[in-house]
């Protein structure tokens, strides 16, 4: 049996290079051994892959680098040994918004590089050995972890994107690939999960901060398996994870760092109460506007102090309004005006 041993802290370090935000967090989650054989057992339902182990996994990624197609690399080729036999999975994470209708070609494309690397490794280890009546290729399980919110509508049997399959059929590449689509669990589905990768996509699946309020009432005994059980590097990776999902949902730095340090501190039972639940794209709105609302009465007053001293009332009152337009309105009026009693005459205050 061959075995490979999980990944340490400083074995994940270097997986966060990877320039596209969104691939970071599902590339950390497959190239983990433990998170990846929490993925096969309990959402492939696949039977042969119901006992799979860290050990089992071993990550021949580096292998297909120069031949992954626009430059991904987030796809990844894990060999699973089972028993003294070796299962090729390829594990293409999908991170477009819309679906790709070309992914069963993509996936051909993949199968056969996997089968061409196999067959030139089997020839340097026993030359003629492809020749032979008995050799055999080993299977190639394709998955696809899909993150997208709309449905897959992509036809995953690559035979149905030939034409003319319906009496051609027999002679053409006849497979699909297994979808598994973060959607179709509902976070109920996750919870009865109760490992680590649950919790992942828990929060994967937000789309917005304010959304996190909808985690507050995750039952103690599933955040209590995590503070009692999971390995310290597995939380630090867990955090770090985490905090690319968050960022993509823009969440201050703060926040996450806040947030990440109390996984790592194994104090689940505050995680989701102290976490500031708040729209983003609102916040950023006011924020914006109340940046011109200060930009706009600052010039007002800087207009006016250039003809005389501003009485202390007037001051205040330009700095207290709010309201964008009439602020634009006074700018116009401060720029033309001769002396401060024809600007408060003019704007009526």
């Amino acid at each position: 049996m061959r075995s490979r041993q999980p990944n340490t802290e400083e074995q994940t370090k270097d997986k966060v290079k990877n320039k596209r935000v969104r691939d970071n967090g599902a590339k950390l989650i497959f190239d983990d051994p433990t998170l990846c054989a929490q993925f096969l057992r309990g959402y492939t339902d696949i039977e042969l892959l119901k006992d799979v182990k860290p050990e089992h996994i071993e990550d021949i990624s580096e292998r297909f680098l120069p031949m992954w197609q626009e430059g991904r690399d987030s796809d990844s080729v894990k060999k699973i040994w089972l028993g003294e036999q070796a299962l090729y999975l390829i594990a293409i994470i999908e991170h477009q918004s819309g679906v790709c209708y070309d992914m069963a070609f993509r996936i051909l494309r993949y199968i056969v590089m996997v089968w061409t690397d196999y067959e030139a490794e089997q020839e340097r280890l026993n030359p003629g050995i492809t020749k032979k009546k008995g050799f055999r290729y080993p299977p190639v399980l394709p998955i696809i972890y899909y993150e997208g919110t709309e449905s897959w509508t992509a036809e995953r049997n690559f035979k149905n994107r030939v034409y003319l399959s319906d009496t051609l059929g027999r002679y053409i590449p006849d497979f699909e690939y297994l979808l598994v689509p973060l959607r179709a669990y509902s976070n109920q589905a996750l919870l009865d999960k109760k490992d680590e990768l649950s919790l992942i996509m828990l929060i994967n699946k937000l789309q917005s901060s304010a959304e996190f309020k909808n985690l507050k009432d995750l039952p103690a005994e599933y955040l209590e398996h995590f503070e009692n059980n999971t390995p310290d590097y597995l939380l630090k990776l867990i955090s770090k994870i985490i905090s690319v999902l968050l960022y993509r949902l823009n969440v201050p730095r703060k926040e996450v760092e806040d947030f990440t340090d109390m996984i790592e501190r194994r104090e689940f039972d505050m995680l989701f109460d102290s976490f500031e639940a708040y729209d983003v794209q609102e916040t950023r709105r006011i924020s914006r506007e109340e940046g011109k609302i200060e930009g706009k009465a600052e010039s007002i007053v800087n207009l006016l102090e250039d003809l005389a001293p501003i009485p202390g009332k007037l001051r205040d009152h330009i700095y207290q309004t709010t309201d964008l337009e009439l602020l634009k309105a006074w700018l116009r009026l401060a720029a033309k005006a001769e002396s401060i009693e024809e600007f408060r005459q003019k704007a009526g205050i």
